[in-house]
Order: structure tokens, then sequence, then C-alpha cells
């Protein structure tokens, strides 16, 4: 069952402020910059590094994550914290503790650091789900899911993302602009317990992956941090696959997509969310926290799907969380009411 959840998010960054104080100049003569930056559906997000006070564009890769252990630290901290203390738990109850990040990497991890600095128990078993990109929330949730069940002891998923770290040197590629223009930083936790007489429970996930579409959307480790390739034809590729995969995990409950209460799209952008809404003849309304999330919070790669959970948390009935990344990939997850 699911039974917690908390976030934390650092300062607010404006998306007109950031494109007047930085991206106008790192993007001139870039004549389609600006329509796709007001198009991205971003309103405000977070960064632990505001490019309007220092371009990190140029930084090394190693610098670069040695920053983000520093930043990623206190988020995912607060995050687990309150997701603990929103499920009822203390850190020594805790039997697994996994840690979903493509954007940073440190060994020992967060997952040793935060585990210590917490006062979970030595103990604890810990896993690290690396470079999975924006759908890594639901593989994660399956894992920790799978641990509760087979030991009945508690577990909690962090998904800790700090894309600001990984700002590009300018270049002309629109893929890079639609980038910057998207991510953003956020940590956000879940908790899940065996047994629990609350919350939600985890009844199924979906999995589909297309290999050959693998060059639409990556992310590259270069000697100037993560770059992001993103083709515009991933929409596209969704739209032939969202329809069954949601049927599959519908299925197995004997559900229809009529008795599905609330709907958790990753908000890999205003595209992504129109193919979505179109392809299962959703409303608008039932793709609003999404939208919403992205509005106010970006594109915040794993931690996203976990957001907009969070906006749903006072939904009553089954729960569809589903989200897109490299692959392509895209993974789906049932959760239903106690």
């Amino acid at each position: 069952m699911l039974t917690g959840a908390g976030a934390a998010l650092p300062a607010t960054l404006d998306q007109d402020a950031a494109w007047e104080g930085f991206f106008a100049r790192h993007y001139a003569g870039v004549r389609a910059a600006r329509r796709i930056w007001d198009g991205a559906g971003v309103r405000t997000r977070h960064a632990v590094a505001n490019p309007v006070d220092e371009d990190l564009s140029r930084w090394s890769t190693g610098a670069r994550m040695a920053r983000y252990v520093q930043e990623a630290l206190p988020l995912g901290k607060q995050a687990v914290a309150g997701a603990l203390d929103d499920a009822g738990l203390a850190p020594g109850d805790v039997g697994l503790f996994a840690v979903a990040t493509c954007t940073g990497y440190a060994t020992p991890g967060l997952d040793i650091r935060l585990a210590s600095d917490l006062g979970m128990p030595p103990g604890l078993q810990r896993l690290l789900v690396g470079h999975m990109g924006c759908y890594a929330a639901v593989p994660g949730l399956a894992a920790v899911g799978d641990f509760v069940a087979a030991r009945s002891r508690p577990a909690v998923l962090l998904c800790c993302e700090l894309t600001s770290l990984h700002v590009q040197p300018a270049e002309r590629q629109l893929d890079q602009v639609v980038a910057h223009a998207l991510f953003s930083d956020a940590a956000a936790a879940v908790v899940v317990e065996p047994g629990a007489g609350r919350g939600r429970r985890l009844a199924g996930v979906v999995a589909r992956t297309d290999p050959s579409t693998a060059d639409h959307m990556t992310w590259d480790v270069t000697d100037l941090g993560f770059r992001m390739g993103l083709s515009p034809r991933v929409p596209d590729v969704l739209s032939r696959y969202v329809g069954d995969v949601v049927a599959e995990l519908l299925d197995g409950a004997g559900l229809r997509v009529e008795d599905v209460a609330g709907w958790a799209v990753h908000p890999g952008g205003p595209r992504i969310l129109d193919v979505v809404r179109d392809e299962l003849g959703l409303t608008d309304q039932q793709v609003a926290a999404s939208r919403r999330v992205l509005a106010e919070h970006g594109n915040c790669s794993s931690a996203t799907v976990l957001l907009v959970l969070q906006e749903l948390a006072d939904v009553d009935g089954p729960v569809v969380a589903m989200a897109f990344g490299p692959g392509l990939t895209l993974y789906a997850a049932l959760l239903l009411p106690v």
C-alpha cells in the first residue's frame, strides 16, 4: 500500500525571467527559440542552479556531480522525511530504500548517505535505479512493491532529479531549446507498506519499449554534463502504444478507461499530454493535474509523476500513473483504493 508521500522543491524560477535573464542571449539568432519557449506549457519551475545568477554551461561533468551531491542531500532528506511522517513511520522501520535518479552520481550514493543521515537501520537493503530517465518512478515503484510483498516490511522510493545542473553550451539545435524550456528540479518520495488498511494498493504494472525508436530520446554523458537528445516524433510513437498499454493494465483488474478516477500522466510536454488525452478519449479535466504540475513545476524527470500523484491524493477510486522516457519506453501502474 502507498501510505505516505513527500516532496522538496528548490527555489522557484520564473519562466519569463529565465528567458530574459539568460536564455534569450543563449539562443540569440535561433528564430524559433522564443516560440518554443513560450509553448512549453511552463510558467514556473525550480532550480538549484539559476542560470540568471550562475552560468554552469561550461562546467565540467565532475564539477556538476560534486554540486549534485551538495544539493541533492538536503532535498532528498526533506522529501523522505516528509513521506515517512505522512505514513506515520520512523526511519528505523524501513526495510528497503530505493533511489531513482538520472541527473547525478556519486559513490557512496544518495542511498547510503541519506540512509545514514536519516537514521535508517544498518541492515537496510538499498537499490539505485539509475539513468532510466523520466519513467524511472514506475519501475522503481514496482521494485519496492515486490520487496514489500515478499518481505512484509516497509520500503521508501525517492526520485531526486537536478536537471538545472546540466545546462548545455549554446547550440542551434532546437531539441536543446525544448529541453532547456521544459526541465526542472525536484525530489519526491513515497512510502509503501505491507497490509496497511489505508492508502492505495499497487495492483499492476505494464511496460512497453520500442527499441527501433531508441534514437528519439537520449541522455548522453559528455565532458560538459549530460546532454538531452529529443526528437519531435516522440508524441507520434507514444500514440501507437499508449492505448494498448492502458488496456492491458486495466484488463488485468477487470476495469475500463471509464472506471479510472484519476490520471497521473507524466507531463513530458504539452503535446505528450494531448496525445494521451486523445488516444484514451479523456477530457481536458482528466489531465488537468498533469498540466498543472507542468505549468507550476516543469518536467522534473522521474520525480514528476509522483508530484502528479500528490495532486490526486484526494481522488476516490482507481488511479493510473504513467510515464515515458528513453527506449522509447512507456510504463504504467494501476493504484487501487483500499
